[in-house]
């Protein structure tokens, strides 16, 4: 039995085209969104050659298939879209709550970009190792080539998630990234630059017609007002395509599409993500003037799921703002904590894992995290294990907690990485790191009892 008829045997054995809702795939597996999940034949899909492993988990059908599972992706969607046209509209049976709704789609849309993420998060991780340890020099011709190689992934994150979610959101790519690149336009970063450095001249928005006002932020590396934008294009898409005569769906479908979604991108959707991101900040602040240790629990708690929407930036400015008016900072530590305990569920996932392709993959973004680069082990693994997020989430609070009852600061702005402990020898190091041994093995602890007993 080739590809082919394996394919074709699949999409019999989830329940036929009717009962595919989505599909897409991450490093090693197809995944599927199907409509009733009791459909599905797991015993005789594990014994279709080429098939490594099949599982329900977190209401996702997953197929192992190992690192051909691009071209099987491929294939699988070449099949579906013969009968596209016929193929009726699907309706789960239930409902997904918000949070199983909002990770299924951050995991869909991050999944495919995983290799791009977790090989410039080792990148830059392993940077900052060598300048932690004096090797590099921090001012070098050396860290500017390897930091642009690094960094260009995050920084462009718009435009690869524009088309990663025109996939899921089901969209034309190429608008999607229309409308990052207008996000990402230099005139409206330069114009956010110079409002940040408070230039003489600068401008907060600009005004179309004078009517609509186009907030002036910098959209580079944000997750939410990209997601959002582009679900807003799809929607956008098939009404303008809905109504627009036959002969003028060539130019005008695409013109105005992309017109009202860049609208929308630039006045309502991408100035809410980024003013939510600043009501973190505000909020966070709010809290050290309770408590310190409350402060901790709760920055601790909410620090992963900040990382995940892209709302953890409006953590900075605050730290920044301490070093300046204070000469310390006690919110980097908890920063610190988070990306520790987001490492040691990683590890536990690397760990429970029985899939080698996965292991591999999952191994490089564990240690991405422990140098201080969480997005692949958040992105492209704890998004797919609801508990074993859980399991960070309650290690980073715990341990935030801890470092914030003792006092642990720092005096200098450093990246949230395992070669930053240096920064903390003083008073405060034993404490520091006590923090870190909290995170790490709580977190790990946790995600092997939680998620463990679901292998």
């Amino acid at each position: 039995m080739g590809m082919d008829e394996a394919i074709t045997s699949i999409i019999r054995l989830v329940g036929g085209q009717e009962n595919i809702n989505n599909v897409w795939h991450c490093m090693t597996r197809l995944r599927f969104d199907l409509v009733d999940n009791n459909k599905v034949d797991q015993n005789e899909i594990k014994k279709l050659p080429g098939v490594l492993g099949a599982q329900l988990q977190s209401d996702q059908f997953q197929i192992i298939i190992g690192p051909k599972v691009n071209g099987w992706y491929e294939q699988l969607l070449a099949v579906l879209g013969h009968n596209e046209s016929a193929k009726p509209a699907a309706k789960k049976q239930e409902r997904k709550g918000l949070v199983s709704l909002f990770m299924d789609t951050v995991s869909g849309v991050f999944g495919p970009i995983v290799p791009a993420i977790a090989g410039a998060g080792m990148i830059k991780g392993l940077l900052a190792g060598l300048i932690a340890l004096q090797l590099v020099p921090a001012k070098s011709d050396t860290v500017v080539v390897i930091d642009l190689i690094a960094s260009g992934v995050f920084y462009f994150l718009p435009f690869f998630l524009a088309v990663s979610a025109a996939k899921i959101f089901k969209t034309n790519e190429y608008l999607a990234a229309a409308v990052a690149a207008c996000l990402m336009y230099p005139s409206l970063i330069e114009a956010a630059k110079a409002l940040a450095a408070h230039q003489d001249g600068a401008v907060s928005a600009f005004w179309l017609l004078d009517v609509l006002p186009v907030s002036v932020f910098n959209y580079a590396s944000s997750v939410i007002p990209v997601i959002f934008s582009i679900l807003a294009l799809s929607y956008i898409h098939r009404w303008v395509d809905s109504f627009m005569p036959d002969v003028l769906k060539t130019v005008f479908t695409p013109t105005l599409t992309l017109f009202l979604a860049a609208l929308a991108a630039l006045v309502i959707i991408g100035p809410i993500g980024i003013w939510l991101g600043k009501a973190l900040a505000y909020f966070i602040e709010g809290l050290f003037g309770v408590s310190a240790s409350f402060a901790g629990l709760i920055v601790g708690a909410i620090r992963p799921v900040a990382i995940l929407t892209g709302m953890h930036h409006a953590m900075t400015p605050i730290a920044l703002q301490n070093f300046s008016d204070r000469g310390y900072d006690m919110l980097m530590p908890m920063m610190f904590m988070a990306n520790m305990a987001i490492a040691g569920a990683t590890f536990a996932i690397w760990r429970i894992s029985k899939d080698r392709q996965e292991k591999t993959v999952t191994l490089s973004a564990a240690i991405s995290a422990l140098l201080g680069i969480t997005e692949p082990a958040l992105f492209g693994v704890l998004t797919r294990y609801k508990k074993a997020f859980i399991a960070a989430t309650v290690a980073s609070s715990l341990a935030s907690a801890f470092i914030a009852f003792f006092g642990v600061r720092l005096y200098g702005y450093i990246l949230s990485s395992i070669f930053s402990l240096p920064a903390y020898i003083g008073p405060y190091f034993i404490f520091a790191i006590s923090g870190v041994a909290i995170a790490l093995i709580l977190s790990f602890v946790l995600t092997t009892v939680l998620v463990g007993k679901e292998q």
